[in-house]
C-alpha cells in the first residue's frame, strides 16, 4: 500500500507542478489564458498575480516530493502538504470555481486516506 500511496502523491506534486507552469509561465498565453477563463486583458492585468499562485502551488508540490524523498520519514510531510492541499483546494472551490474540487482536493484528500491506509 505504500507504494499506492507513494505514487497517489507524486501525483498530487506533478498537478502542482504543472499549475505551477500555467500560472507562472502560461498565464497570458492560450493554454493558461483556458484553463482559467482569462480574457488576454485580464491576463495582462494579473500576470503578476498569476506567477504569485504559481510559486506557492510550487512550494506545495516541493514540500510533497521533499516527503517522497524522505521515505518513511516523510510521512508527516506528506499529509503536511496534502493537508495544505486539500485546504487550498476548497477554499478555491468556494472562492474561485468548483472545478477546483475536483483538480485540487479530490486528488489530495485520495492520496491522504491512501497515506494514513499505509502507515
Amino acid at each position: 500500500m505504500s507504494l499506492v500511496s507513494s505514487i497517489a502523491v507524486a501525483a498530487v506534486a506533478l498537478i502542482h507542478l504543472y499549475i505551477l507552469v500555467l500560472e507562472m509561465f502560461l498565464w497570458t498565453r492560450p493554454a493558461g489564458r483556458k484553463a482559467f477563463g482569462l480574457t488576454p486583458e485580464f491576463a495582462e492585468q494579473t500576470r503578476v498575480l498569476g506567477a504569485n499562485q504559481g510559486l506557492y502551488n510550487g512550494f506545495l508540490a516541493a514540500g510533497l516530493i521533499y516527503g517522497l524523498v524522505q521515505g518513511a520519514s516523510g510521512l508527516a510531510f506528506q499529509a503536511f502538504f496534502l493537508i495544505c492541499v486539500l485546504v487550498a483546494g476548497v477554499f478555491g472551490a468556494v472562492t474561485a470555481s468548483r472545478k477546483i474540487l475536483v483538480v485540487q482536493a479530490i486528488p489530495a484528500a485520495f492520496a491522504l486516506v491512501l497515506l494514513w491506509l499505509a502507515s
